[in-house]
């Protein structure tokens, strides 16, 4: 393969991938391991973007509405067949690869919360379904930061996807299949809980909204440049690490479902404001109090996504940020998930509460991705981006402020 030929015929899309960012070494240094690592030539790239979710947290797995932006930071693969049933994948930043035999497709116990399982889990369910599925070569890099809220694993697992159908289907999965496919595999095989939006989001691409009570999920498209507005989008990691949060982040769905049984329902896409506030007698002591706060998060949160699309749409910009900022105070005061109660220290609220004091009448901030830990994400216009940047790095350390651009296309296949 002659990567540099390869990126030149496809200059155009790169560009618009990576923000107009060069890849070309990085793509060449990712050929090159796979040749010293498997001794032939790679056939193909396959690329999976991160996420930021805009407004809309904590929703999708109560089949909710968000609004969700695939961004210029990916996983990439440089990935061939094989003539078995060997998934080999070397991971930067990992010694040893990671070996599946995609031959058996049962949950192994062992596995949870391991790239194993996550290996498995897609070629399951791409078996379920009759796609076809065999062994492949691969060696991956991600400019996804783990723990970051940009969602790492769901870029992760949508590649995995991307390559046994780019191999295997002739690229015959679709955005939202995979996406459902992915979501599969983290929830059955790796052990999270999670709904929809990190994986679609990925798979699908752009600035869209998505409405899960529908099935499957609606997905438009929203165009809309912050930056020919004069602002840049960014997320601040402000510490904390994601990886022993999963009891955490199960809590929340299963309290939100706790609620919606208790008012006879299954999801709590099926209660409006005005019922959850009318059954408050009745929730008092028979759920969590917690609980009710998080299922006041959610009907209100849903109705806020539709606001920020209305904004959008009628290019107000004001009546967005103020739509991005209600859903950080609600996620606070309400979802509560901004620091662990274990842990003395609250990055997420100092980093909140100092872009409040910088952005206020000038930008927005709130929450990013699943909380308790990562990063927030921040519209900073373009005249105090500098000094944004250098306060929030000054506090949380060098580089904690990342600018990030909108991605086109979400999974795509290079060959």
């Amino acid at each position: 393969m002659d990567v540099k030929k390869l990126l030149e015929k496809n200059a155009a899309r790169m560009n618009a991938l990576y923000a107009g960012v060069d890849q070309t070494a990085r793509y060449e240094g990712l050929a090159q391991t796979f040749r010293e690592k498997f001794g032939r030539e790679p056939e193909m790239f396959v690329s999976a973007p991160g996420r930021t979710e805009v407004v809309g947290n904590h929703t999708d797995h109560q089949n909710g509405k968000v609004l969700a932006a695939s961004v210029n930071l990916d996983t990439v693969a440089a990935i061939a067949p094989r003539g078995d049933t060997i998934v080999k994948l070397y991971s930067a930043g990992y010694d040893k690869p990671f070996e599946v035999d995609v031959a058996d497709l049962t949950v192994h116990e062992d596995e949870k919360e391991s790239t194993f399982a996550l290996i498995r889990g897609v070629a399951a369910k791409l078996s379920q379904l009759g796609y076809k599925v065999g062994g492949f070569d691969a060696c991956a890099t991600s400019t996804v930061f783990k723990g970051s809220g940009l969602s790492s694993s769901a870029a992760f697992e949508v590649m995995l996807v991307a390559a046994f159908d780019a191999l295997y289907n002739g690229w015959t999965v679709d955005a939202k299949e995979n996406a459902r496919i992915s979501q599969f595999a983290e929830n059955a095989f790796f052990g999270k809980p999670s709904g929809l939006l990190d994986q679609s989001a990925s798979a699908v691409g752009g600035l869209v909204t998505m409405d899960f009570a529908v099935s499957p999920a609606s997905v438009e498209s929203i165009p809309y440049d912050f930056g020919a507005k004069g602002y840049a989008v960014c997320v601040v990691s402000a510490g904390g690490d994601h990886g022993n949060l999963t009891a955490d982040y199960a809590a929340i769905p299963a309290e939100m479902k706790s609620v919606a049984k208790a008012m006879g329902r299954e999801l709590l896409c099926d209660v409006t404001p005005e019922e959850l506030m009318s059954a408050l007698p009745k929730l008092k002591n028979k759920v969590k109090d917690r609980a009710i706060l998080r299922a006041f998060h959610y009907v209100d949160e849903t109705r806020r996504v539709e606001d920020a699309v209305k904004a959008l749409k009628a290019d107000d910009l004001q009546g967005f940020f103020k739509a991005v900022i209600g859903s950080g105070e609600s996620s606070w005061k309400l979802l509560q998930n901004l620091n662990v109660p274990a842990s003395d220290n609250q990055e997420m609220p100092l980093a909140l509460e100092m872009s409040r004091r910088m952005l206020e009448g000038k930008g927005a901030w709130r929450i990013h991705g699943g909380g308790f830990a990562g990063t927030i994400l921040a519209f900073v216009p373009f005249d105090m981006l500098e000094t944004y940047r250098q306060t929030m790095d000054g506090v949380f350390g060098e580089k904690a402020t990342t600018v990030l651009a909108i991605r086109p296309e979400g999974v795509v296949k290079l060959d």
